[in-house]
């Protein structure tokens, strides 16, 4: 068989032409699914309310020699950790900022709050924690959360002390802590919208759990637990199991994890949602010796291996979830650039390419709520956790909100390796469509066809590591008495549209009448 050669003059062509680009009708987008109205979502740590030891910042140097403190996971070093005093949730730029990501989902969970004792009483918590627990949250500090729940329209989301102190004799786990906070909580009006009994049970020796807890230990518990929620609070959604570390390379050799497959092998059917806690990677901070192929170095942070990790952690949940309770929603409650705090580039420009590709594949895979580690905590913080100044991340927060509805289009493949696309009925305007296209590149622009005339937002930064955030060229920032910028989309005709090396744009199509989103 004789090889046809292609004529030399049409290689060449071929290779200072740009790629054919991909043709989008908006109109015509076919409905691919939903999520919840509050899909994106975030935590605020338990350590946070009542202050104690969280992520060291970088900037900030251990001192000589570290105090000793029980309030932090067990087997961790003190030296990656800071005390911290109670955030204050009456901070009217906190309220507001948070109150523009609303409607959402409040999760004030964590690992420090598998230890934390619940004082129901007024006055100051007491020096020393009682027996079997590591931290006191007060009255006023859980009524903090509630009015400030209350202000930002973001129901709350919790898990309850599973450790030694709240066992009898036998060692059994017994509800009294969980029922003091949940009966202040509707003596205050206020929601607890759904819980997890405790947090992260793959890690419950970290955790401040009993020695030699199993999956069959966590059964035991569940089954005091559940009928005990439905009881006291029936309209509280029962997530779990919460299973962390499992998906990917997070968990180091030696390291000992309970499995989400024992597990919902153990609790048979059980929880009214499947949740898991999605890191696809440790910080600087934990990313040393055996745990140091679990870290993520910032030139790889636009990688396609990387911005799949989401993807991919969430189907090994999914597959489990098929497996045990076909059927049930998930959630993915707890999720950030990396665990142990967030790396250095966590707050700066480079991670909203992660943060928004997240969202728009979580989405389109069918998970219903994503919460993101932490609002206003450490490097993943979505704000500054002094000044409370929004991060690149919050910008994109912002932009994901304004823009992406609930009811999820099927947008079709991604043009190219590196470009990614997403589609939803726009927010606020019937038979309206946003796209969300992201270029990961950094070298080559994409392009798109739409057979819409759109209104376009694109996000750049003058550099990738920055703190800063240009839409439309120019620097996102809060106004007079904190105001939000007004989002002015740049007008763009039908036909082809380019997107810039390392860019991400929305694009706004109010008059596409796709019949999906009337």
């Amino acid at each position: 068989m004789v090889m046809k050669r292609t004529p030399l003059a049409l290689v060449l062509l071929a290779l200072v032409l740009p790629a054919a680009a991909q043709k989008i009708n908006p109109g015509a987008l076919p409905r691919a699914g939903s999520v919840d109205e509050r899909f994106q979502s975030y935590n605020i740590e338990m350590v946070e309310v009542t202050g104690g030891r969280f992520w060291r910042p970088y900037a900030s140097k251990p001192t000589a020699p570290e105090p000793t403190s029980a309030n932090q996971p067990a087997g961790m070093s003190a030296s990656l950790y800071e005390y911290r005093p109670p955030i204050d949730l009456s901070n009217a730029r906190l309220r507001k900022l948070a109150a523009a990501l609303g409607p959402a989902y409040l999760r004030v969970s964590g690992t420090w709050a598998n230890t934390t004792f619940f004082q129901d009483s007024d006055g100051p918590a007491p020096s020393t924690p009682p027996e079997g627990f590591k931290a006191v949250l007060t009255a006023a500090q859980w009524k903090g959360v509630l009015d400030f729940s209350q202000a930002v329209n973001a129901p709350i989301v919790t898990s309850f002390a599973f450790g030694a102190g709240t066992r009898d004799a036998s060692g059994v786990w017994t509800p009294a802590q969980a029922d003091k906070i949940l009966s202040f909580t509707k003596a205050k009006g206020g929601r607890i919208a759904a819980a997890e009994f405790m947090n992260e049970p793959t890690f419950a020796a970290m955790g401040g759990g009993p020695a030699n807890y199993d999956a069959k230990a966590y059964a035991r518990d569940l089954a005091v637990f559940k009928p005990f929620l439905k009881e006291k609070s029936p309209d509280t959604i029962l997530l779990g199991p919460g299973g962390s570390g499992e998906g990917g390379a997070l968990v180091p050799p030696g390291m000992k994890l309970i499995s989400s497959d024992d597990i919902l092998a153990a609790t048979g059917p059980a929880f009214d949602v499947i949740d898991y806690h999605s890191y696809a990677a440790v910080s600087a901070r934990c990313a040393q010796g055996p745990a140091a192929a679990a870290g993520i170095k910032p030139e790889n942070a636009l990688s396609e291996e990387w911005l799949s990790q989401a993807a991919k952690i969430e189907g090994f949940y999914a597959a489990l979830r098929d497996k045990y309770e076909p059927g049930t929603p998930i959630w993915n409650t707890e999720t950030a650039e990396a665990a142990c705090g967030g790396d250095r580039f966590a707050s700066t420009f480079l991670d909203t390419f992660r943060y928004l590709n997240q969202l728009g594949t979580l989405a389109r895979q069918g998970v219903q709520v994503n919460m993101h580690n932490t609002l206003a905590a450490s490097d993943y913080g979505l704000l500054d956790e002094k000044t409370y100044e929004p991060r690149p991340d919050y910008w994109a927060a912002l932009a994901w909100h304004r823009m992406m509805g609930s009811t999820v289009l099927d947008a079709g493949a991604n043009p190219k390796p590196g470009v990614y696309v997403y589609a939803h009925c726009l927010q606020g305007q019937a038979g309206g469509v946003a796209l969300l296209a992201i270029n990961a590149s950094q070298t080559t622009p994409a392009r798109l066809e739409l057979a819409n005339a759109s209104e376009r937002y694109s996000m750049t930064a003058p550099d990738l590591q920055s703190g800063k955030v240009l839409l439309n060229g120019s620097v996102l920032a809060l106004g007079a008495g904190d105001e939000l910028p007004v989002f002015r989309g740049k007008p763009t005709v039908a036909g082809p549209v380019e997107l810039a090396p390392e860019s991400i744009t929305f694009f706004g199509v109010p008059g596409a009448n796709n019949p999906a989103c009337r």
